[in-house]
């Protein structure tokens, strides 16, 4: 496996390349990686980069030190505001960030995975439930947040979380900000698996990779498909799946699985 390291403009988000994986790392383990401004920045690029980046197909965001994300950085809230900017000019800059990570990674044509360790709370609840796909270890938990903190929500974390659990549950987990512990996250489907901490790295890079190994073309369809199944209805569905499977039914992917399977060994996909 070759791996290649990317600049991301800051000690505070990693970011490299092995596989057909783009592995997106949080790195401010000493705040439970909380986002910061230089965070938040670097990410929204890495996020954007990698989604046009042909060399990946398929993404990873996980924590450094045992946490995933542990939302916004509240011992610095009250600093990232300059007193001259105005309630416009700060709407307009939190949309342009909200957009920037989690419509990015809900847009991005390429899979998506969350690998949870330790705490995925707020924004950081909000990120993992962009994610297409949700792996957490024994020891993480996921909350709200912030009701504790006065807060409404953000992110989207609201639309996230009504899709994914159901109103009645997305109501009782942001009114309480209560911790739902990794096993009962994966009862409630907020997460698809829990692993032992010790083997999430590796258990979520194996899937990214399985992923990755796959044809991108047909997957990025598929993904196109799974988004639009939560805003269209069941007869624009039929008819944008039928659109998207006579186009990739030419491509040169779909040809050589065809032939991969009458000759019964592994196909060779075109990655880009």
């Amino acid at each position: 496996m070759t791996q290649k390291t990317i600049e991301t403009g800051t000690t505070e988000l990693l970011c490299s390349i092995a596989d057909g994986v783009a592995t997106i790392t949080f790195n401010r383990p000493e705040a439970k990686n909380a986002l910061s401004t230089p965070m938040s920045q670097a990410l929204q690029r890495m996020l954007r980069e990698r989604s046009e980046d042909a060399s990946v197909r398929c993404i990873l965001i996980t924590g450094a030190g045992g946490a995933f994300c542990a939302g916004g950085d509240v011992k610095n809230m009250g600093d990232r505001r300059s007193p001259a900017e105005t309630p416009e000019q700060r709407l307009k800059a939190m949309k342009v960030r909200h957009h920037g990570i989690g419509g990015q990674i809900v847009a991005s044509p390429k899979p998506t995975i969350a690998a949870i360790a330790g705490p995925a709370v707020g924004a950081g609840l909000a990120i993992a439930l962009a994610c297409d796909i949700r792996i957490a270890g024994q020891s993480a938990f996921l909350s709200g947040g912030y009701s504790k903190i006065g807060l409404s929500g953000d992110y989207g974390v609201a639309w996230l979380l009504t899709r994914t659990i159901g109103t009645s549950r997305a109501r009782e987990l942001l009114f309480t900000s209560d911790r739902i512990p990794a096993a009962r996250a994966e009862q409630l489907g907020l997460v698809n698996r829990v692993v032992a901490d010790a083997e999430l790295a590796t258990a979520a890079h194996a899937l990214a990779v399985q992923i990755a190994d796959g044809p991108a073309d047909a997957i990025g369809l598929i993904k196109q498909n799974l988004n639009e199944a939560r805003v269209i209805d069941y007869p624009t569905a039929i008819d944008r799946e039928a659109e998207r499977i006579v186009k990739i039914s030419a491509s040169e992917n779909h040809k050589e699985a065809v032939r991969a399977f009458v000759e019964k060994r592994k196909p060779i996909f075109n990655r880009a």
